[in-house]
């Protein structure tokens, strides 16, 4: 079964689910997929036969700590040391994905930008290579670093009952504040220096409607 299958169907088979079976499911499932460095596929194929098993005992009577244990943590942890890696190549279209994105509402905004400010002021349409790789490269890995920490902060917090969320959202606006402002600074403070190209508004949305277009069609080849 491919992914985006056993994805639905899973959550359509959680509807059976009473609500303290749903709610340790459920954790369960938060955490296998915050796990970046997990194949997806086997992944969802190990939460769909837990599901079933779970959906099965439930019937009978029995509660999913009856089955899996009171501990879903030390049980996730085991099935975690069980499942194979992400293939290296699988990461590697992930990150593309994810890159080909980021770039595509970067150009897309960038076209809209100059769309408004060009109607009523002149506005450069000159691009500079390399300032522009700098920011675009702290753009990637201020991205890189704050998916790394959210899903960290869901992680530590999926099975701890005492979890402060309040704290976690803070330190993710925390840091997505702290890039924001880096990443303004060296837009303002890095010089306009080496080679440069002409890049009007639609030219930018052009290229950036391209790129989300490449991006949507790897995630459904990926399905």
């Amino acid at each position: 079964m491919k992914l985006n299958e056993l994805i639905q169907q899973n959550n359509e088979k959680r509807k059976l689910l009473n609500e303290e079976n749903e709610k340790y499911y459920t954790s369960m499932v938060v955490y296998l997929r915050t796990d970046l460095t997990l194949s997806e596929q086997h992944a969802e194929e190990v939460l769909m036969e837990m599901l079933d098993h779970m959906i099965a005992a439930q019937k009978e009577g029995k509660t999913a700590a009856e089955v899996f244990g009171s501990d879903p943590k030390s049980y996730a942890d085991e099935l975690i040391e069980q499942l194979p890696q992400e293939e290296k190549r699988d990461m590697v279209k992930f990150i593309g994905q994810l890159a080909f994105t980021l770039m595509g509402w970067f150009l897309v905004s960038r076209g809209l930008i100059l769309l408004l400010f060009t109607s009523f002021t002149t506005v450069s349409t000159t691009v500079y290579m390399i300032p522009t790789l700098i920011i675009l490269a702290l753009i990637g890995l201020s991205v890189a670093i704050g998916v790394k920490l959210i899903f960290g902060l869901i992680r530590r917090s999926v099975f701890n009952e005492n979890a402060n969320g309040k704290m976690d959202m803070i330190k993710a606006g925390l840091f997505g504040a702290v890039s924001f402002a880096v990443i303004i600074a060296a837009n303002m403070f890095i010089p306009d220096f080496g080679p440069s190209f002409e890049f009007p508004a639609s030219a930018s949305l052009g290229a950036g409607g391209l790129m989300l277009l490449v991006s949507w069609l790897m995630k459904r080849n990926n399905k």
